[in-house]
């Protein structure tokens, strides 16, 4: 028997429950781990509140991102053994291979041995991000030395893993802030520049700060009002990646700046990346490099024990963190 987090209904962070739960051996191309760490990430908190694009069935395990140490592998696995130290990317079913709890059965080409300067809560808290923000800057939009990228949603750990890859790409980041009370923790986490978007014009920051040539890039989970702005904020023949809909309010298709600019918006998913053999290649190789020369260092907001589940969910859902919340197992 191990402690799994559960739901059993749909609701806030209250359905969150620590089971003792008998966990099945890994199936053929899994691994098991004693999870030491779990990164949380906003989709387990749409997930539970049924705001996800995947249904439960319950009682339903969940969770996306750990860190831990392998203790058996299924038929067919050659490349993980007992007492390994690994972490997982996160795969492309949230319950399924949930790893909330003391124990759980992943996917073992989504299985890496991370670094060893890495400890088992950075290791949790580096594959969503990094993924994410690597897929959307360096392979789609082929973002580079000279470039200008915007990021909005800045103090998410995405948006805090955009700055880190910009930079060591030679690209310059402008993070977007709503108000003043994250400018200075993002600064410090790696944005060249930020932006208030409720204090300043946008629009004129960027073209300013830009030399009136505009942005290349926009990474832009929200949508809503002020995706107008940052296509007006964009260089011509400029890339903008939508990876979420944060936004309740409308988005708007501003046409004729499209036009005028020759723009390109594309929609963006996580999925994408992790469901192409040679592009994970090429995510691994990237992230783990960065992982290894500190280059990439995921920022961690705060740590909560795993019985402390159901306050790590209220955490995140009060919007005031900067960068990853890990609980430690």
């Amino acid at each position: 028997m191990a402690r799994i987090v559960r739901i059993h209904e749909y609701g806030d962070a209250s359905v969150l429950k620590l089971e003792a739960v008998d966990v099945p051996a890994p199936g053929p191309g899994e691994v098991q781990i004693e999870v030491k760490a779990i990164g949380l990430n906003r989709a387990e908190v749409m997930f539970r509140n049924h705001a996800y694009l995947q249904e439960a069935q319950f009682p339903s395990r969940l969770g996306y991102e750990a860190a831990g140490v392998v203790v058996a592998v299924g038929a067919g696995v050659t490349d993980f053994s007992a007492g390994d130290a690994v972490s997982v990317i996160p795969p492309l079913d949230i319950a399924r291979w949930g790893t909330y709890g003391e124990l759980a059965n992943v996917p073992a080409h989504l299985t890496v041995r991370h670094p060893q300067n890495l400890s088992f809560e950075q290791a949790a808290a580096s594959w969503m991000q990094y993924v994410t923000a690597w897929g959307a800057l360096v392979e789609q939009a082929r973002l580079g030395k000279g470039d200008v990228v915007l990021v909005t949603a800045a103090s998410s750990s995405v948006g805090l893993a955009a700055f880190q890859i910009a930079k060591m790409v030679g690209a310059t980041a402008i993070g977007i802030t709503r108000t003043r009370a994250k400018k200075q923790a993002l600064l410090d986490a790696g944005a060249a520049h930020v932006i208030v978007s409720d204090e300043e014009d946008m629009v004129e920051r960027v073209m300013a700060l830009t030399d009136g040539k505009g942005a290349r890039v926009v990474f832009d989970p929200v949508g809503g009002p002020s995706f107008e702005p940052l296509t007006q904020s964009m260089a011509k023949g400029g890339i903008l990646l939508e990876y979420g809909a944060l936004s309740p309010e409308p988005t708007p298709f501003p046409l004729f700046t499209v036009l005028g600019k020759c723009l390109t918006l594309k929609g963006y998913l996580y999925a994408e990346i992790v469901s192409d053999p040679a592009t994970l290649s090429r995510a691994k190789a990237f992230i783990l490099d960065g992982l290894a020369s500190g280059a990439l260092s995921p920022i961690i907001a705060r740590t909560f024990t795993l019985d402390e589940i159901q306050e790590a969910h209220r955490f995140i859902e009060a919007n005031q963190q900067v960068g990853k919340v890990v609980v430690r197992v």
